[in-house]
């Protein structure tokens, strides 16, 4: 989803794009499923799993297990953020899906509304900065040298003068908790209605995180082939 190379070979066999058709499970949008794997479209305001105390059980794969009793997961995505999430089915569906994120395979990418003009250039450039547990004020993160490494490619590609305002895509190489959001605060440029990161004055420019997972590509688990997705931002 990166290269040249990949935009030649990757013939999926199977583009799911979100759509008003695809059956919807509990609030949820169900993009693709067959015996291996289950390709939905997260809800922002929506727990990717369960949180401590019982107000926070709900949420995406306790509401998918319902329907899928296989369902296993593979990652997350915030609670604020919305679009593509990727649920295992069985064992070891979920053990092969586990390695393909822990060795760079699968590759997410993601669109966010971010605070102030960026040039839309289109050039990818890459944040390299490390990330920490911010102990007195967790499930905080911070940027810190001595934390774990974390490198984010992004581009800029629209502009709106009115909002002052710009629309970049970002590929994070690495999977650390909060990281889109603290690399674009570190940029500069916070996205808009992130509560966590961003001023308030930035965070009052948007009724929610305004982040979403748009495009996911991997190898099928099981067939061996290239699988892709892509589920366009509402905003």
């Amino acid at each position: 989803m990166n290269s040249a190379k990949n935009a030649q070979t990757c013939v999926p066999i199977s583009m799911a794009m979100c759509a008003p058709d695809k059956p919807a499970l509990a609030g949820i949008t169900l993009l693709y499923q067959d015996e291996t794997l289950l390709v939905l479209n997260k809800p922002a305001g929506l727990l990717s799993v369960p949180g401590r105390g019982p107000d926070k059980q709900d949420c995406l794969s306790a509401r998918l297990q319902a329907f899928f009793p296989d369902a296993l997961v593979v990652h997350r995505l915030d609670m604020a953020t919305s679009g593509l999430l990727l649920m295992a089915r069985g064992g070891y569906a979920q053990r092969t899906i586990n390695h393909a994120f822990a060795t760079g395979l699968v590759q997410k990418r993601y669109v966010a509304q971010v605070a102030g003009l960026l040039d839309p250039d289109g050039i990818w450039r890459t944040i390299d900065l490390a990330i920490a547990v911010d102990w007195p004020r967790r499930p905080l993160r911070v940027i810190q040298a001595d934390g774990k490494a974390s490198q984010t490619r992004w581009r800029c590609v629209a502009q709106d003068a009115q909002s002052q305002s710009s629309r970049v895509e970002l590929e994070p190489l690495t999977g650390r908790s909060h990281q889109l959001r603290l690399h674009l605060q570190a940029l500069g440029h916070p996205i808009l209605g992130d509560a966590l990161y961003a001023p308030t004055q930035v965070q009052a420019m948007a009724p929610r995180l305004l982040l979403h997972a748009c495009a996911l590509e991997l190898v099928h688990p099981q067939t061996g082939a290239p699988m892709h997705w892509e589920c366009p931002a509402e905003f």
